[in-house]
């Protein structure tokens, strides 16, 4: 397929949202495969009383990628052309980031080095954000929650790594 037929097909709206939900479920997906074993790991690890039960994870992830694959939809597709091409690569930033993490933290159990890639993640998903606002505000409101979750994830990989040092 030639760039101009992609871009001619990609610029119906629901091959793109497809192809966007598919990019970030397959983010998802890696990271399952790379710790295939995450909820054993994550029981037997000590942690703070505030952490979250393992089975919590899945649904909360499953949420967060559709609103991230719908708010690039959305930046595509109504946004403003002048800042789209930054905005869509600190989108890929941030969804390269997130895909180094699971498998560092549960297949490799390098928390340390987890944690300097959620920290990294959690500025470009704060970047992200401030990007898509100025491309397509609703966009950007759909990446709250991911950079809230983000940051309480960062909190909650430190301190596991500081009871599991």
């Amino acid at each position: 397929m030639t760039a101009a037929a992609l871009r001619a097909r990609l610029s119906r709206p629901l091959p793109l949202l497809l192809a966007l939900l598919a990019l970030t479920y397959g983010v998802a997906a890696v990271g399952g495969l790379a710790a295939a074993d995450a909820e054993d790991v994550y029981a037997a690890l000590e942690r703070p009383g505030w952490a979250p039960p393992g089975w919590l994870f899945g649904p909360v992830w499953t949420v967060l990628y559709a609103s991230i694959a719908v708010a690039a939809w959305l930046v595509v597709r109504r946004g403003r052309a002048d800042g789209r091409r930054p905005a869509l690569t600190l989108w890929a930033v941030q969804l390269l980031l997130n895909l180094a993490w699971t498998p560092l933290f549960f297949a490799a159990g390098q928390y340390g080095l987890a944690l300097v890639d959620i920290c990294l993640l959690l500025v470009s998903v704060a970047l992200t954000v401030a990007a898509f606002r100025r491309v397509y505000r609703p966009a950007a409101w759909l990446l709250l929650p991911y950079l809230l979750w983000v940051a309480y994830a960062a909190a909650l990989n430190w301190s596991i790594w500081l009871l599991n040092r």
